[in-house]
């Protein structure tokens, strides 16, 4: 009998070891790909079980949060969310997260170790921190001008603290609502479709996603190319540009808009927007040197994060002089988003610099302590700084007597460039109007705000003035509205997150 007990205890043990392997393998080396498993909702359980943390603007919450009765109980809810969908993206349910929702989901979620009181305190407990809050940098005042100015137009608007590099207004149109795709369902898979096959492309981010051709507004890029390399040493002095001009080993002239670029300097090029003038000059910076240019304002940079990814701005880096001369008057190959061209703005208000733009100011835990806060930090020095004072000189010209009068404000100091970009095959697309400026309060020791606007389908002449009447409005309201911020404080109370 006793032989009988032994084998059939050996044969238990041989189990018992048999079933821990397989707990080891399952709880240890299968772990990850289980919880990956699609048809595993633990996780999403888990993670829509209680209500994400908020995303503030100038203190007040943008997003919100809807208990549903369901499994996955609890909804994303957005306030104005056509107005802030470019700045917190979507948290669906169904279809994930984007834009800051997406970057800053650890917090949100409540899941980030530094939302924890001790650490390891989730594996202790077995639970999750509620979720934090993430601070931005929005003015909400500003944010509003630049939605009403496309009035549901394609486009997009950027404007940017250049002292900073605080990001004060991002505005992609046609927008949506966030929360059309928060929940789960047939109608929030209608909504996904619908958004997903308008030619509009609402859930597209224009301001930081989409890249245009720049048209003129890049000539502030070469102007400073020209101005730092030594090719222009006087600008009120003749360039020695003809008009016409013939683009380098080719037949076909470069015409003008504008009157009087025959031999012009480069403040009457830059006042009335003259491309014989800015290609010759391009040209005679080379292609190193303006390749060198674009990037020291920002061009060919995939790794920008605000904190969301940026699309890169693109700036050849090898072209024959033909193509040389028409990138160096944003054409070609040439492209840029909307924030890039902010920051081009912003280089030339802050003597040359561009402080790295950022979009949160500071993330917090539900009960109002900070976790982390984003600081200045400087991203690229575009130019010398007597070139940027130069620059200044030029662009407020424009304003004042040249292509970008329609952005004018009484008693400030604005300075701009107006662009017209064509596009489509032989470029016979309606030209995108563009318009970047930069602002001055009569009493501010620094420019408060740099703005980019860009309208895609601006009902305007093929000629680099349309810039001026479709964009530049845009940007004189944004503008205004950073100003008067300033005089109020500058926005005091969202800078220091009040939360309440």
């Amino acid at each position: 009998m006793i032989p009988y007990i032994r084998r059939a205890a050996a044969l238990c043990l041989v189990l018992l070891v048999a079933l821990l392997v397989n707990a080891a393998r399952v709880m240890v080396f299968q772990a990850e790909s289980l919880d990956e498993n699609p048809a595993n909702r633990r996780p999403a359980i888990a993670a829509w079980g209680q209500p994400r943390g908020t995303i503030r603007v100038e203190g007040r919450p943008v997003t919100g949060a809807r208990d549903s009765g369901e499994q996955l109980r609890y909804e994303r809810t957005y306030t104005q969310g056509p107005l802030y969908a470019p700045v917190t993206g979507h948290a669906s349910q169904t279809y994930g997260t984007t834009l800051l929702e997406h970057a800053e989901d650890a917090v949100l979620s409540g899941t980030d170790p530094m939302l924890m009181p001790l650490p390891f305190w989730n594996d202790i407990s077995r639970g999750r921190q509620p979720g934090g809050d993430a601070v931005t940098t929005i003015r909400a005042s500003m944010q509003e001008a630049a939605y009403r100015g496309l009035a549901g137009k394609r486009g997009a608007v950027a404007a940017i603290e250049p002292s900073s590099g605080r990001i004060l207004a991002l505005v992609s149109s046609p927008s949506y609502d966030p929360g059309e795709l928060s929940g789960t369902g047939p109608a929030v898979k209608e909504a996904w479709a619908r958004l997903n096959t308008s030619p509009n492309q609402p859930m597209l981010n224009r301001a930081i996603r989409q890249t245009y051709p720049p048209g003129s507004t890049f000539k502030i890029v070469t102007a400073a190319a020209a101005l730092d390399a030594g090719a222009v040493t006087d600008v009120d002095a003749p360039t020695d540009t003809p008009d016409p001009f013939v683009l380098p080993g080719t037949r076909h002239v470069l015409p003008n808009a504008a009157k009087g670029c025959g031999n012009a300097s480069l403040a009457y090029a830059i006042q009335w927007s003259c491309n014989t003038v800015m290609a010759g000059l391009g040209v005679k910076v080379g292609l190193e040197g303006m390749v060198d240019a674009a990037r020291n304002f920002g061009f060919d940079d995939a790794g920008l994060r605000i904190p969301s990814w940026v699309a890169r701005s693109n700036f050849d880096p090898a072209m024959s002089d033909d193509q040389l001369a028409l990138s160096s008057i944003g054409q070609f190959d040439t492209t840029a988003t909307p924030l890039q061209m902010a920051m081009v703005a912003a280089a030339v208000a802050n003597n040359g610099e561009i402080a790295h733009p950022y979009l949160v100011e500071r993330t917090t835990t539900a009960g109002g302590r900070t976790v982390d806060t984003t600081g200045r930090r400087s991203y690229r020095q575009a130019m010398r700084p007597s070139t940027a004072t130069q620059l200044q000189r030029l662009m407020v010209k424009a304003v004042t007597e040249g292509t970008g009068t329609n952005a004018s404000i009484p008693g400030a100091t604005v300075g701009g460039k107006t662009g017209t970009a064509q596009h489509g095959l032989g470029n016979i697309g309606t030209p995108y109007a563009w318009f970047i400026a930069w602002a001055q309060s009569p009493d501010a020791a620094q420019p408060a705000v740099a703005v980019a606007v860009v309208v895609e389908d601006a009902e305007a002449r093929r000629t680099e003035i349309s810039g001026g009447g479709s964009a530049a409005p845009i940007a004189r309201a944004v503008l205004e509205e950073g100003m008067r911020l300033e005089g109020r404080g500058g926005g005091a109370e969202a800078r220091k997150g009040i939360t309440s």
